[in-house]
């Protein structure tokens, strides 16, 4: 508009002063700039464009194609046209790459009448996450560099990329035997249907419970003792909140959590047990824009934020997973699992304290935590308090913060093994199985 506005002024000021010459010139200028203007949104909405990609859903060291096929629908060519299929920067830009780039997703190309363009690149997954792939972003203009236009076409696809899953040297984290169920130590729940024997009655016990048998043959009444219940299964309680980690120590120690979490519900599903997720983290779903596009942006840089995830998510309700049975119940975990992101949103004491309700007793609480606060010490050992069984996992390198975190869990009574690298990934159920 600055430019229409400057040659309309110097057009009125040549004809004002009767410089016939400018005047011309102003003349022609103005019939350039209108039809440059008309040209390039004629090219700019004869655009369109579609992507394929050969899968959404991948595990770590997958390739995953991408097909994007432009075409110029209307009878003018374009002399020019500037693609870019859109990837979260965070993710190829990162130091290693967590999607691995292999070709070019911006390319400058010529169309002609009703003429279309392939692009083809490839994504190799390095990390697991949930990615954005597109929309494709469009700038065309006319060959004076007049005038620009952008647009945002094609819908986006979301990538799901699996966190790494690793086979466990048996599972004991709740009794001595290293596969099966697990019978607790203490009688928090019996089983009616098997009696282990008899004793006194007390006072409290209802009459379902007395032994009629022997109270007629020793004339005292006695009640029935049931075969405790077994706890089966793992409820798993994820750490991820920022604090947390040590931002000198990620990604590393995050995805070696979401591995372990990962790795011990694989375990849990494998032997036929119930198994559930509850974590602070961030679902990266929720950063899908649903609204704010601007499919027709005046800047490069606005076609991009219009057409990116949000970069934050203000969700504070944690990230729960019921502990049922099932192949569905183990990639309903791996999935949140792969989306799952750091946040500074509930800490874990706090998490743990609006989520007890929900925890079932019959099923071990696997708490995955970085850092142990006294807080969180406290919150866990009020579950155990409760009867709930609860084994901690200490996700740190060095073995004094190992012993200091399990110093206060001990303190509430509360088991804790050393997650210090990959390599305890395989071991760490088996601690206490192999003594």
């Amino acid at each position: 508009m600055r430019w229409f506005a400057g040659a309309i002024v110097l057009l009125m000021a040549a004809l004002a002063l009767g410089f016939g010459l400018l005047a011309y010139a102003m003349y022609a200028l103005l019939g350039v700039m209108l039809v440059s203007r008309l040209l390039t949104r004629l090219w700019a909405e004869s655009l369109a464009a579609d992507r394929e990609c050969n899968r959404v859903e991948a595990e770590v060291g997958d390739t995953v194609a991408v097909v994007i096929r432009v075409q110029n629908r209307g009878a003018l060519p374009i002399p020019w046209v500037l693609l870019e299929d859109l990837l979260p920067a965070d993710a190829v830009a990162s130091q290693p790459p967590r999607l691995g780039l292999v070709g070019s997703r911006l390319q400058l190309a010529t169309l002609g009448s009703h003429g279309h363009k392939t692009i083809l690149y490839q994504l190799r997954c390095r990390s697991r996450g949930y990615y954005q792939i597109g929309p494709l972003v469009l700038e065309t203009g006319d060959l004076f560099g007049l005038h620009r236009r952008w647009r945002v076409v094609t819908e986006p696809h979301f990538l799901l990329v699996y966190p790494e899953v690793k086979p466990l040297e048996g599972y004991d984290l709740a009794s001595r035997r290293p596969i099966g169920e697990v019978r607790m130590s203490h009688r928090l729940y019996e089983d009616p249907t098997r009696i282990a024997g008899v004793r006194p009655y007390q006072s409290g016990d209802p009459l379902n419970r007395i032994h009629w048998r022997a109270t007629a043959r020793t004339g005292v009444l006695h009640s029935k003792v049931y075969e405790p219940s077994t706890v089966a299964g793992a409820t798993l309680l994820l750490d991820f909140h920022r604090a947390g980690y040590d931002p000198s120590h990620e990604p590393y120690r995050s995805e070696l959590a979401v591995t372990m979490a990962a790795s011990l519900a694989n375990a849990v599903y494998l032997l036929g047990q119930q198994v559930g997720l509850v974590s602070n983290g961030r679902d990266a779903a929720d950063r899908i824009r649903q609204e704010g596009w601007a499919p027709d942006a005046r800047t490069r840089r606005e076609a991009q934020q219009s057409a990116s995830m949000h970069e934050r998510s203000e969700r504070l309700e944690p990230l729960v997973v019921p502990t049922e049975r099932g192949p569905e119940q183990f990639m309903r975990i791996l999935e949140t699992l792969a989306r799952i992101e750091l946040t500074d949103g509930l800490s874990f004491a706090q998490l743990v304290l609006e989520t007890s309700s929900r925890l079932p007793h019959d099923a071990t609480v696997v708490p995955l935590v970085s850092q142990v606060t006294p807080e969180a010490a406290v919150a866990l050992g009020n579950l155990r308090r409760r009867g709930l069984a609860v084994v901690a996992l200490v996700n740190v390198y060095h073995l004094h913060d190992f012993e200091k975190a399990a110093g206060m869990l001990l303190d509430e009574g509360i088991d804790a093994r050393h997650l210090a690298d990959e390599a305890a990934v395989t071991t760490i159920c088996r601690e206490h199985a192999l003594r």
